[in-house]
């Protein structure tokens, strides 16, 4: 590992360090900064108190995550069981596994209150995030998520529920110019259009912000044409990809991704839960980053002015980071 004095210039874009215990002994030896995801309406609250404590280490990120989208009730006044029924629609083979999985499953909240807790906490929390949010094609519905062995169903949330809970929450982030770390499984030509309705829909607007495609895992062909707008100052230049050895190390495709990203919309992330493990598994990506594009590595730190070309790895991505996070991608009048 670097000195301390690198470490502090590292930040993991996505980790999820509230699904575990946080000591203050952990926070306190922390030597990075971290993008804290919530998921689910239980969390909201920890990742708000987890930045009170720690506000020049978390940046705090408020949404409901797509496996979690079946939680949120489009409409008023209706009940638990009909609400659960009409988004699964069991058949009769799968009536009794049905019946099993609704005596876990929590009563739904109102989107409308989402959005509500949502936008109080991007008032609350100028630095706040939209995350983690998205879209997942591939995820079952668990029998009961709290169990200590998850046990999953056939059942999967229709992708129209979930495009309208991920939307209804970008709106917000869009009015409010909050940044989106975004989860993308199994959907990605969806994404792409859910993407492209966005920047119809609010124009300008849209590119004040940015998208991070978390742990991305579309194809090198996806990301290229993802970039190939760049240039012609279109679409998706506000796009940004992050990705962990935790989900993508298990393939060797990230390689291929990190070679085939642009140097200014790479960053990384441990998309991690236990805090004493997000600096080490953040590190290991800024190594490989740094392999794959022949960056050099800052083992300790030089606060001259260096020239670009002359940039580490460890530079190269906290410029990312500022660029990220000032947002406004936005083109002259005649560019778009």
């Amino acid at each position: 590992m670097p000195s301390p004095c690198v470490l502090q210039h590292v930040v993991d874009v996505h980790c999820h360090p509230t699904d575990s215990p946080v000591t203050p002994a952990a926070m306190d030896q922390l030597p990075i900064t971290i993008c804290a995801m919530s998921s689910r309406p239980s969390d909201q609250s920890l990742v708000r108190d987890l930045a009170l404590r720690y506000p020049e280490k978390v940046v705090p990120c408020f949404g409901h995550h797509p496996w979690f989208s079946h939680w949120i009730s489009l409409k008023p006044r209706v009940s638990r069981e009909e609400h659960y029924r009409r988004l699964f629609s069991p058949s009769n083979e799968r009536e009794d596994t049905f019946r099993t999985m609704l005596s876990c499953l929590p009563d739904p909240v109102l989107l409308e209150d989402v959005v509500l807790t949502l936008r109080q906490n991007f008032e609350a929390f100028p630095r706040a995030m939209l995350g983690e949010v998205g879209i997942d094609r591939a995820a079952r519905i668990p029998v009961d998520h709290s169990a200590s062995i998850v046990k999953l169903t056939p059942f999967t949330v229709p992708l129209e529920h979930q495009l309208a809970i991920l939307e209804a929450q970008m709106d917000v982030a869009v009015e409010l110019g909050r940044n989106i770390s975004l989860h993308s499984v199994k959907s990605h030509q969806a994404t792409l259009d859910l993407l492209n309705r966005m920047h119809d829909k609010y124009k300008a607007s849209w590119l004040h912000i940015n998208i991070d495609f978390h742990s991305c895992g579309v194809s090198v062909e996806t990301w290229k044409a993802i970039e190939a707008s760049f240039p012609s100052r279109k679409r998706h230049r506000n796009v940004f990809m992050s990705l962990s050895t935790a989900i993508n190390g298990r393939s060797p495709n990230h390689r291929a991704l990190i070679a085939a990203c642009s140097p200014h919309r790479i960053l990384v992330e441990s998309d991690y839960h236990a805090i004493e493990e997000c600096t080490r598994r953040t590190w290991d990506m800024v190594l490989t980053v740094a392999e794959v594009k022949g960056w050099s590595v800052e083992m300790t730190w030089v606060d001259d002015d260096i020239r670009e070309e002359e940039w580490g790895v460890v530079r190269h991505l906290e410029n990312n980071w500022h660029e990220f996070r000032l947002r406004n991608h936005a083109a002259p009048q005649s560019a778009r």
